[in-house]
Order: C-alpha cells, then sequence, then structure tokens
C-alpha cells in the first residue's frame, strides 16, 4: 500500500512514516516512480512503534528492541536485547511511581481547596456600613 493508505490505517502521518523509515525502525519498497509501498505487515509495526514512543522510548532505544520483534526465534538477539527491555521496563516504572506521587500530592492540594471554597461559601458576606 502507498503511503497515504498507511497512513490512513495506521494513524500516523506520512511525516511520521518517512521518520519511522530515516531511523531504521520502518522499512518500505520503491515503485519506479519512487512512491513508497508498505506491507499489510507495516501497520502492526506502526502501531507497535507508536506505542513505544508512547511510553516514552526515543528511536534509538526503540532500533535496539525491535530486533527481537524480527527475529523471534534467534537466542542471541533475545539476549543481546534483554538487557535494554530490562532497563526500559525499569525506567517506565520510575515514571509511573512518579506520576503515582504527584496524583497523590495534587490530590492533597484538591482536598486543601475543596475544604476552603466550603468554608468561603458558608462565611457570611461583611455588611457594608453606610455613612
Amino acid at each position: 500500500m502507498r503511503i497515504g493508505e498507511s497512513s490512513r490505517r495506521t494513524g500516523a502521518s506520512p511525516r511520521s512514516l518517512r521518520y519511522y523509515e530515516e531511523q531504521g525502525l520502518l522499512t518500505s519498497s520503491r515503485s519506479d516512480s519512487g512512491q513508497r509501498h508498505y506491507s499489510d505487515a507495516a501497520v502492526q509495526r506502526v502501531s507497535l512503534i507508536r506505542q513505544l514512543f508512547d511510553a516514552g522510548m526515543s528511536s534509538r532505544v526503540i532500533a535496539t528492541v525491535l530486533p527481537c520483534v524480527d527475529v523471534p526465534g534467534d537466542l542471541g538477539v533475545a539476549e543481546e536485547r534483554f538487557t535494554a527491555m530490562m532497563r526500559e521496563r525499569d525506567r517506565i516504572d520510575a515514571d509511573i511511581a512518579h506520576l503515582i506521587e504527584t496524583r497523590d500530592a495534587l490530590d492533597v492540594l484538591i482536598q486543601a481547596n475543596s475544604r476552603h471554597r466550603a468554608e468561603l461559601s458558608t462565611t457570611p458576606e461583611p455588611v457594608e456600613l453606610s455613612a
């Protein structure tokens, strides 16, 4: 399928698809006129790439772990990539822990603000004195 169809099916912009190719994350074949053509398998690959980007991985890190998808039965590849995958998982776990701490701190502020708003709504309005 051509780049426009791939973009429509994956939700990734043509610019993103070209970037994935530049980074070695995705491949395409070329027609005689130079147009990119992607296989049907590219749709799943783009979905995985986008998921990994969404998890905060850089294109460099994604490029190091994708060979496990490309050659799943190669023990040597699996062993080489295991450390990189574990490091990324640990980083994601740390990010999640930090987000939970931040959410908990925000919850404390929300509770304090809610109490303050409730106090303000029950405080009688100041009376204006006429001269």
